[in-house]
């Protein structure tokens, strides 16, 4: 289910041009989210970007942005302070509000999930926060720049260079980052509140991760990151992160979807539409369950595979499973079977078995299998297995006429 994504741009607080990406999953979002980067960082930052597939996997739109004078948004960073990032925060859910809908959950990292928990009271859609790594008070973040507080005293301001990266910091960002008001929002916040945070931070303590869930009221929850560092360099740690929220947050968030249920199986296969948009399709085969779709160029999500599709892979499972049977009857060396199915339309002249009664210029089906055999097999073994190919029940039944019977219910 490949996801989609938009590159889009928003006046921010301070009316500079904010760059933002928009992650959709394939089909309809079950509900819109929001998400705030750590502090220097920018949207595009490897855990940022993680958490983002994720998520659209399981069916949430996301919002990532870049704060102001960071990334590829405009204005100057040194212009800029706590308030101003939570005003950037509200500034992305209207913008969401008014061309999608609202979000309903704020995912914020680092200093990100301090703003996100002060930022919720003023998003009325907001009805679940996480926070991943965050300080319990902003003014945590002032320890990176310690070296400066009496420069900045003194002249306002200093150079700081914060990962490897220089930043003027200005003595109104330090006054903002002293203002406490993180644990206070969170005892404020009416919703359900998602604390992520490693045991071995060694950027924000775990001490932090306890202020902000003792403060808050439930329902609230805590999962441990275990050996993560702070930035979550590490691929299985964030995507394990934003797994946890995406199951999390659906007992909390309406689903916007308009997705219709999934039928019982009360048949063999049973396909129902999902009533989201043109093709696509609840697919239940006794306890399993899966979507069918169209691709995107003839009106549809891709968010599953198509008809087609479907006739291939069942061509190709049947092969495999074919040989498989075969190979451990004959006690052949067959150590692995991967099947190559591809589908077009052919003239029949052009079939090199079709049949000379055919009527000229009629087209049919083809479909091109190419086995991939593997294991110490000789030659006559090889030639065995594909003439076995030939012999799976669903190739015959591709290759014999069919008889469908319909009915109304």
């Amino acid at each position: 289910m490949p996801p989609r994504f938009e590159r889009i741009t928003f006046p921010g607080s301070q009316d500079a041009s904010l760059s933002a990406r928009l992650d959709l999953p394939a089909g309809p979002p079950r509900a819109f989210a929001l998400f705030a980067h750590c502090f220097t960082c920018s949207k595009d930052v490897k855990a940022a970007s993680r958490i983002a597939a994720r998520l659209t996997d399981l069916g949430y739109g996301l919002l990532r942005f870049d704060f102001t004078g960071l990334g590829a948004s405009d204005g100057e960073f040194a212009n800029t302070n706590f308030s101003s990032n939570v005003d950037d925060l509200v500034a992305a859910a209207r913008w969401l509000r008014e061309h999608h809908a609202g979000p309903q959950l704020l995912v914020g990292h680092s200093l990100g999930g301090a703003a996100v928990l002060v930022a919720a009271s003023q998003i009325p859609e907001v009805a679940a926060v996480a926070t991943i790594g965050a300080p319990s008070d902003a003014g945590h973040v002032a320890h990176l720049f310690d070296g400066a507080l009496d420069e900045i005293a003194e002249h306002g301001e200093a150079c700081v260079e914060l990962q490897g990266r220089r930043f003027t910091i200005r003595r109104q960002l330090v006054d903002d980052l002293r203002d406490d008001r993180v644990t206070a929002a969170a005892a404020e916040f009416n919703g359900a509140l998602l604390v992520l945070h490693s045991p071995v931070d060694n950027t924000v303590g775990v001490e932090h991760a306890a202020a902000i869930y003792g403060a808050a009221k439930h329902p609230k929850s805590f999962v441990s990151l275990d050996a993560a560092d702070h930035l979550l360099t590490d691929a299985a740690d964030s995507e394990y992160a934003a797994s946890m929220i995406g199951v999390w947050a659906q007992r909390y968030l309406a689903d916007q979807s308009g997705a219709a249920a999934a039928p019982s199986a009360s048949a063999q296969v049973v396909v129902a539409e999902t009533t989201q948009g043109a093709f696509l399709n609840h697919v239940v085969t006794g306890r399993h369950r899966f979507l069918a779709d169209e691709p995107v160029s003839i009106g549809g999500f891709d968010a599953g595979p198509g008809p087609y599709d479907l006739l291939g892979a069942a061509l190709g499972a049947c092969t495999s499973m074919t040989l498989r049977m075969y190979a451990d009857r004959k006690r052949l060396p067959l150590d692995r079977v991967t099947v190559e199915v591809s589908h077009d339309k052919v003239h029949v002249s052009d079939a090199a078995d079709a049949e000379a009664a055919s009527p000229s210029g009629a087209r049919i089906d083809r479909f091109t299998r190419v086995l991939v055999v593997e294991g110490e097999l000789d030659d006559d073994q090889r030639a065995s297995l594909l003439r076995i190919a030939d012999k799976c029940p669903v190739h015959r039944t591709l290759e014999q006429s069919s008889r469908i019977v319909t009915e109304l219910a």
